[in-house]
């Protein structure tokens, strides 16, 4: 087993851990922003979502340098679409994947991976988007999410949830409630279905942590809105009574959204016991660009 940092000590003693989730849309067209990311914020635990690889693809394109930077692999994926991984240097036991009795559309997708890191039940998921409000997508999603939180409920009680939610829990999650209106993600059910996964016994950790501060996670590569800072948050690490105690640091690596082929999400990075940047966030840099006016902006897929 690779060398790494692990939640708990068989006695007790918690270790520094640095577990970060990241939709990377598209792990191969990544590659040459995922892997110098690892070098240099150092994760000890990441999250994966969109990977759009199958499991042997995933390996044969990232196994020998994830490998070679200590990094256990589990990965649970299918070709084009979904698609999710953990990789971690604090153990990867019990790996288990998608949700037992979950609803598929048709098929159970490439959507949930599950594995004990260091005596922590780690989560990375990928939400189904729900396309269009009462679709017959948008009511998998539902059935997905209270699917995913039957297992949480019958899971250890130290457990983290991290991935692409595809729900901004509340309207100071987008930069306009305005112009989201009539679109998913931001509707009562969703947000509803959200609530009671969190409700029982997790901890929104980036939102509890800043708890008035505009932060997003995802930004359209349409219409400039990135730079404009027009986003979404929508990409989460949730984490059980025990585990959020032990949060030191929460922030989104807005870094990561900038440059060359960078994917439409940006990393949720979370240290626990020690932060080795300090108690940064919540958005790093911080963006510059003003807040729009209600109603000024619409969203690019807006008729």
């Amino acid at each position: 087993m690779p060398e790494g940092p692990a939640f708990e000590a068989s006695v007790g003693h918690h270790a520094k851990v640095r577990i970060a989730t990241w939709n990377v849309n598209s792990v191969k067209q990544r590659i040459p922003r995922l892997l110098p990311w690892l070098d240099e914020r150092r994760p000890d635990v990441v999250c994966l979502q969109e990977t759009k690889l199958t499991d042997n693809a995933f390996v044969e394109a990232l196994g020998a340098a994830l490998s070679g930077r200590g990094y256990q692999i589990a990965h649970h994926g299918e070709a084009q679409w979904n698609g999710v991984a953990i990789l971690s240097r604090a153990g990867l036991d019990d790996v288990a994947v998608g949700i037992p009795g979950g609803p598929g559309f048709p098929h159970q997708e490439a959507r949930a991976i599950a594995a004990t890191c260091g005596g922590v039940r780690v989560h990375s998921v990928y939400v189904p988007n729900g396309r269009v409000p009462d679709s017959e997508h948008y009511h998998y999603k539902l059935a997905w999410l209270a699917a995913l939180d039957r297992q949480l409920q019958a899971g250890p009680a130290a457990r983290m949830v991290c991935g692409d939610m595809n729900i901004a829990p509340a309207d100071p999650d987008v930069f306009d409630p305005d112009a989201y209106s009539g679109q998913t993600h931001v509707t009562p059910l969703e947000r509803t279905a959200l609530a009671n996964l969190v409700g029982h016994g997790l901890h929104d950790v980036v939102r509890e942590r800043w708890p008035a501060s505009r932060v997003f996670t995802y930004w359209d590569y349409r219409a400039g809105m990135f730079h404009q800072d027009l986003g979404m948050r929508i990409d989460l690490i949730l984490a059980s009574d025990s585990v959020a105690a032990r949060v030191r640091a929460a922030w989104v690596d807005r870094q990561a959204r900038k440059g060359s082929g960078p994917s439409d999400h940006a990393p949720v990075i979370v240290d626990l016991d020690e932060a080795p940047d300090g108690d940064i966030g919540p958005v790093v840099p911080p963006p510059s660009a003003p807040v729009v006016r209600r109603g000024e902006v619409k969203l690019p897929q807006a008729p």
